[in-house]
C-alpha cells in the first residue's frame, strides 16, 4: 500500500535510518538467536515500505502505549512537532494460530509518538515474514 501525498509536511521517512538495523539486530537476537536475526533484519532491509494505522501496530503487537513523558516518545514528539519525519518502523509478522504477537523489532517509541498524535495516523513501516514459526 503506497502512501499518498497529502498538502502537509509528510511525518515520515520511506526508508529506515541506517542506524535501525544494528537495533532491530540487537533486539531480535535476544527473542530468536543470532542466524535468525541477522536474516530477519537482512530481509528487513529489502523489504518495500507500506503504511499501517498506530492503533493496529499496537494491538497486533500486544504492547501498551507508552505515556507521552516517556522520554524516547517524548523526543519523537518533539520531532513530529518540529516537522523532522521518523524513520519507518521495522517489523516481524507475528501469527495469530499459534499465539505469536507482531513484534516491533524498531520504533516501539515512534509508533507511541504517532498515536498520542492521532490513533489513526499512518505509520510507514517494513514487515517480514518469520521463516521459524
Amino acid at each position: 500500500m503506497a502512501k499518498k501525498k497529502t498538502g502537509k509536511k509528510e511525518l515520515w521517512k520511506n526508508t529506515p535510518d541506517e542506524h535501525d538495523f544494528p537495533a532491530a539486530f540487537s533486539y531480535l537476537s535476544l527473542i530468536c538467536g543470532e542466524r535468525p536475526a541477522e536474516a530477519l533484519v537482512n530481509a528487513l532491509r529489502d523489504a518495500p515500505t507500506q503504511v499501517r494505522k498506530a492503533k493496529d501496530l499496537l494491538r497486533a503487537s500486544n504492547l501498551p502505549l507508552l505515556p507521552s513523558s516517556d522520554f524516547h516518545v517524548a523526543l519523537d514528539l518533539r520531532k513530529i512537532a518540529e516537522g523532522t519525519p521518523l524513520s519507518p518502523v521495522l517489523l516481524v509478522r507475528g501469527n495469530a494460530s499459534k499465539l505469536v504477537h507482531l513484534t516491533v523489532a524498531d520504533g516501539y517509541h515512534r509508533i507511541c509518538a504517532s498515536y498520542h498524535i492521532n490513533e489513526n495516523e499512518d505509520i510507514s513501516c517494513r514487515i517480514v515474514e518469520p521463516k521459524f514459526i
